[in-house]
């Protein structure tokens, strides 16, 4: 993204900025903060803010086996915006009762169309 790293920072670690690109939320930035992300028909998730060093870095645990990383670095003007989610176990199903593989497959091409699509139509409003 051409765009600087304070802009895309607050697209990514403030509840306005993720509501507008992702999902409703309870969002504060603060370590050992809870909050909920509203993900419509699938209900609310519990999560726990983890990790917190601004401009670059946001961890927190979603909902019982996830781990969200939000990850930003400056590079010459640009940011390069870089999502890990973990906590994936081929042996678990989610507290919905689907397969981990399964949702790790929906996931993927969420966050494919998220992340490339409704981020940068946002941040560059």
């Amino acid at each position: 993204m051409r765009l600087p790293i304070e802009k895309v920072w607050k697209a990514v670690a403030t509840s306005e900025g993720i509501e507008a690109w992702w999902m409703p939320n309870t969002f504060e930035a603060e370590v050992g903060k809870e909050f909920i992300l509203h993900a419509g028909p699938f209900g609310d998730s519990p999560c726990k803010v983890t990790e917190l060093d601004p401009p670059n870095r946001l961890g927190f645990d979603w909902g019982k086996e996830w781990h969200l990383v939000f990850e930003l670095k400056e590079l010459e003007g640009k940011t390069e915006f870089t999502l890990i989610h973990s906590g994936w176990d081929p042996d678990k199903v989610t507290e919905f009762g689907q397969p981990h593989t399964v949702i790790q497959g929906i996931m993927d091409n969420g966050w494919d169309k998220i992340i490339n699509e409704a981020l940068p139509s946002y941040i560059e409003g």
